[in-house]
């Protein structure tokens, strides 16, 4: 399974929030919190949503014409989007996958 070897890293940014991301076994990141928390809790709960069937996968080009996805909780607000754009959109699917994203 692709990401199996992924590592997750909790960190706090500039503004004192804490963020997470997901960093493969080459060092590159292909994943992150679209988002701070003020409690690393609330940012670890995002960290571990795992694939959440409510969730909505949205792909979308973006204005360089790179291939994008974020991940939409049943409320609407965003939970998750990808750290960087894709050439092709087979490359956002795949990258959306390791984040849980099943098709």
């Amino acid at each position: 399974m692709a990401g199996e070897n992924d590592k997750f890293e909790v960190y706090q940014d500039k503004r004192g929030e804490y963020r997470w991301r997901r960093i493969a076994s080459n060092g590159q990141i292909v994943g992150a919190a679209s988002e701070g928390y003020t409690k690393k809790a609330d940012c670890e709960a995002n960290m571990n949503r795992g694939a959440v069937a409510s969730d909505k996968w949205e792909f979308y080009t973006d204005k360089k014409g790179e291939h994008r996805w974020r991940r939409k909780a049943s409320n609407g607000q965003i939970v998750g989007a990808s750290s960087e754009g894709y050439k092709a959109k087979s490359d956002a699917e795949a990258n959306a996958a390791r984040q849980g994203y099943t098709g």
